[in-house]
């Protein structure tokens, strides 16, 4: 009961803004999602959190991620964190039969993970705390929406 844990996260909600894909001069995408990630403490103990960062992928490949700025959570409570993620002409020379392939189908597979450090307040004591998740995350091509997520805890 005492013992510290993780804090859990959650993605509650991925907004697709826009993928673009080009093919000429190179094969390149821009990209732009908003997501918002739900942090829960299970503690009965403080969280300070010093970061939390999303990043995304391309068939294994990072592309791209985004920082949030530290923060405060209750013991017991849970907040919720926003961020945008920006990727605008990232290459992806190495994959373009893959893109060629997904864009075929109208969908293209993307991986995200989610990770937060953090101190937790123990009396006079600040134990170090992460949490991460990852998911599998499908974009329709031709109407920008998510077609599929599948999130997991790591």
């Amino acid at each position: 009961m005492l013992w510290p844990s993780d804090p859990k996260l959650n993605i509650v909600r991925i907004q697709l803004n826009h993928v673009r894909p080009h093919i000429s001069p190179s094969p390149s995408l821009d990209i732009s999602m908003a997501i918002t990630i739900k942090v829960r403490n299970r503690d009965f103990f403080s969280l300070n959190y010093d970061s939390l960062v999303v990043s995304i992928g391309y068939r294994g490949r990072q592309l791209g991620f985004v920082n949030s700025n530290n923060g405060f959570l209750r013991s017991r409570a849970s907040s919720y964190v926003n961020a945008t993620l920006v990727l605008d002409g990232i290459q992806i020379i190495h994959d373009v039969f893959y893109l060629i392939e997904d864009l075929a189908k109208g969908e293209i597979p993307f991986d995200t993970v989610t990770q937060i450090n953090g101190n937790l307040g123990l009396f006079f004591f600040d134990i170090p705390i992460k949490g991460k998740v990852s998911c599998e995350v499908y974009v329709n091509t031709a109407n920008q929406t998510i077609m599929h997520q599948d999130c997991y805890p790591e």
